[in-house]
């Protein structure tokens, strides 16, 4: 019964769900796009029904480029696997696209109606789903459990904001996660909320977080240096990179660089918003402030007057890092939840952040106890840490270096899912 009143009340909503896919489509006209897929409606993939199919959903980039070395150390491990790849978004589309090319199927996720998902687990015929970091779905994990597909929630997370979210729907939420084969925590506390809201503990796995496991190849290191020696006008001037805000964070960031510009008139600010709409509007907000920007995507070069350079790319955030002196990282300033500190950990970038970071608690305290966060709320003392780093190379330094033991000391959570995984698909 309660899913049939979850089923009837997201049919109601539906029209509003569509609604606010033309919304965002004013900024990404992508959102107006392939709405058929959404709807379980797709060409049938060209799959061998000899061999397994597996099926992975990641809602956003995200999850998607928290999935990419999941995906490519399983396609190693288990070549005769077959593999079908859905997003929700665009952003998460051209990942899989650019990550994968045509060694997967890629579609929208259908919406979570048990008549969409049926058709779509009728064109992809899935032997095993896997479900990334907290993207659950009640019709979808019943549609697969019903067809007795194994399915296992992988890198999940569960902050304790949104354990009391779901706990508001508790006979819902239970019978939900009663209907997943694993769940494969991040931390122990993400385990512990999970059990609480009615997992089954012998359905419970905590391996860490795969983000941990980070894969800083001679590709990325390459493009990292080209971007520091451009940026730094070959280490003379410092790079301050500002990743993933979203609205609100950026009028806090630009006055602390304000702030930081009467006494170092030659820093340079990489300003990265989270989401692609909002490229052009922080451009726009960044001139107007008087600064002179550049935009990534021109493909030029900063020189001395450069005040800004506005990171309106996708899928180089990682090599960012690389080429920065010191890192933010948004989402944090506003109630978001925090993004992923481990990507400027890996580099032993410093990195602060703001207070608001229920999504990301256990990296967070990993960093604080060891000294390799800064946590700042407002303008003043963000200018104030970035003022500090900068008259301190040796303790800029330090700091970095000490957030890359934290990062290289947590791997290892790769190899146990990937073990969980082929486990399950052997024993389903």
């Amino acid at each position: 019964m309660p899913r049939l009143l979850y089923s009837l009340a997201y049919l109601l909503l539906l029209p509003a769900i569509l609604l606010r896919l033309l919304w965002r489509s004013r900024l990404a006209p992508a959102y107006r796009q392939r709405w058929a897929e959404r709807f379980g409606l797709f060409p049938t993939p060209a799959v061998d029904r000899q061999r397994p199919v597996a099926w992975l959903h990641a809602v956003s980039v995200g999850e998607t480029l928290a999935a990419v070395p999941l995906v490519k150390r399983l396609q190693r491990e288990h070549p005769d696997w077959q593999w079908v790849i859905t997003t929700t978004t665009p952003t998460g589309s051209d990942r899989v696209r650019a990550s994968f090319g045509d060694s997967v199927f890629h579609v929208y996720a259908p919406y979570d109606l048990p008549w969409l998902l049926g058709a779509f687990l009728r064109r992809t015929q899935p032997t095993l789903a896997i479900i990334m970091e907290t993207e659950l779905w009640p019709n979808m994990l019943a549609a697969c459990r019903a067809r007795k597909i194994p399915t296992i929630v992988a890198n999940a997370r569960l902050s304790a904001r949104s354990a009391r979210g779901y706990a508001r729907l508790a006979p819902l939420t239970r019978a939900m996660l009663a209907d997943a084969s694993l769940v494969a925590a991040q931390q122990q506390a993400d385990g512990e909320r999970f059990v609480q809201l009615g997992l089954p503990p012998d359905r419970l796995a905590v391996t860490g977080s795969i983000k941990f496991d980070l894969d800083l190849d001679n590709t990325v290191h390459n493009k990292a240096a080209v971007l520091r020696a451009q940026w730094s006008a070959n280490g003379t001037r410092a790079v301050w990179l500002v990743a993933s805000t979203h609205p609100g964070e950026d009028d806090i960031i630009l006055q602390a660089f304000a702030a930081l510009k009467k006494q170092y008139a030659d820093l340079l600010l990489v300003l990265v918003p989270r989401h692609p709409e909002r490229f052009n509007t922080i451009a726009q907000q960044c001139t107007q402030a008087g600064w002179r920007v550049l935009r990534h995507s021109s493909g030029a070069v900063p020189d001395a007057s450069t005040d800004i350079i506005v990171g309106d790319t996708m899928g180089e955030l990682l090599a960012f890092y690389g080429a920065a002196d010191m890192a933010f990282v948004g989402g944090s300033l506003v109630p978001v939840g925090g993004h992923n500190l481990i990507e400027p950990a890996a580099w032993g970038c410093p990195v602060m952040s703001g207070p608001h970071l229920f999504n990301f608690a256990e990296v967070e305290s990993l960093l604080r106890d060891n000294n390799a966060l800064v946590i700042a709320g407002d303008a003043a003392s963000i200018a104030d840490t970035v003022q500090r780093w900068l008259a301190d190379p040796a303790e800029r330094k330090a700091f970095g270096e000490r957030a890359r033991a934290v990062a290289d000391s947590n791997r290892g959570a790769l190899e146990k899912l990937c073990g969980l995984i082929a486990g399950i698909a052997r024993n389903p």
